[in-house]
């Protein structure tokens, strides 16, 4: 294998590819990534064996071939030379060796063989349908915070991704629990994919998809099936496992005769909890809510630091009512609201709180209170 690529296009693909590689492996060639030399093309792969990235980028290649090189040595190598700079990289009839050149710099790899290098199986996904990629940023960003990360739970540690009608609209629709709040996020179900199975996509997988459509304007091509689900950009691919097990019926948490209504100004409203937080204890981070005609009094007590109230002006009309919210909880939730005003939908002291955007009726919130 014989090729030369420019710095920029490869460390933009290695930056995607290697850090689905895990640190600590016990297969070393999961360590590894695969380049493949074909053409004018070169493509970069890296799996955990739950995830394969794939990107591909034009390079001028002098002899077709295939090998494979530690990622983060490769990457780091790479991100460490000049910018602008042309790289060559070369592996000779002698088995185990790749040789990068760039400049004056040399750099001799050990490789392990292409042969060895572990490829998810494709299988027949099914379902096939496109999303913008600002949409797709909207399902993860306004769900992922609430994902769960206990393990024992492993079917809550990702995002439901499924097909459901709200209103007599079919709407494809991101949900995400950790137990202690809910997140759920719906846009119109696209072309195609009607009749899709519910599937979990793990918390990795949606890390990874977030970080590339940083990069992306174009629309994202998604295929499913009941196993896995793959994202195609332009020239990324990204082929993940899904989690095998059931998403628990995140309807009957949603409460639906919450009529004391409270509406704040989000960013107000953030900024005092995120003051008064700053004396609750770091374990419970409980905040305490006391709501009255036209004022909220937000308080937070610890044993170790003293008290802390501010007051704010609302809307609320219903009777007084004290609730407590965990404060990170509430920054979450506040931070995902891009309008002005939030509206909370409260019963009593003890049941869950429906958090949505005043403006946006596509994502709501479900908070468990806390006892203060």
């Amino acid at each position: 294998m014989k090729l030369t690529i420019e710095r920029a296009a490869l460390l933009r693909a290695l930056g995607h590819v290697q850090s689905v590689v895990e640190r600590r492996n016990t297969i070393p060639i999961l360590s590894n990534v695969l380049l493949r030399a074909e053409g004018t093309k070169l493509s970069l792969s890296a799996t955990d064996m739950d995830i394969e990235m794939v990107a591909s980028l034009v390079a001028q290649v002098s002899k077709s071939g295939a090998t494979t090189v530690p990622a983060h040595t490769l990457y780091d190598i790479i991100r460490k030379l000049r910018d602008g700079s042309q790289i060559e990289l070369e592996t000779t009839g002698e088995k185990g060796l790749m040789t990068l050149r760039s400049g004056r710099s040399t750099f001799t790899l050990s490789c392990l063989p292409p042969e060895d290098y572990p490829l998810m199986a494709g299988g027949e996904l099914a379902h096939n349908f496109l999303l913008s990629a600002g949409d797709l940023k909207r399902l993860i960003d306004r769900t992922r915070f609430a994902i769960s990360t206990e393990e024992t739970r492993y079917y809550l540690n990702g995002i439901y991704l499924h097909a459901a009608k709200s209103d007599q609209v079919d709407m494809l629709r991101a949900v995400a629990t950790d137990g202690h709040r809910l997140a759920r996020m719906e846009i119109p179900l696209p072309e195609g994919a009607a009749g899709m199975p519910g599937v979990i996509v793990p918390r990795k997988t949606v890390m990874e998809l977030r970080k590339l459509l940083d990069e992306m304007q174009d629309d994202v091509s998604v295929s499913l099936s009941d196993t896995k689900i793959r994202f195609t950009f332009a020239e990324t691919v990204l082929t993940s496992k899904l989690i095998d097990g059931t998403f628990p019926d995140y309807d009957r948490v949603i409460p639906s005769g919450n009529d004391r209504i409270l509406e704040v100004d989000c960013k107000l409203f953030a900024e005092a909890v995120d003051r008064v937080s700053t004396i609750s204890t770091e374990k419970s981070r409980a905040v305490k809510l006391a709501i009255e005609r036209g004022s909220l009094t937000l308080s937070a007590t610890s044993p170790e630091n003293g008290t802390a109230t501010e007051e704010l002006e609302v809307r609320y009309s219903a009777q007084p009512l004290e609730i407590g919210f965990n404060s990170r909880y509430l920054l979450d939730i506040a931070e995902q609201i891009e309008g002005e005003g939030a509206r909370f939908a409260l019963a009593d002291a003890a049941s869950p709180t429906v958090v949505r955007d005043s403006a946006d009726a596509s994502a709501l919130y479900v908070l468990m209170p806390m006892r203060v």
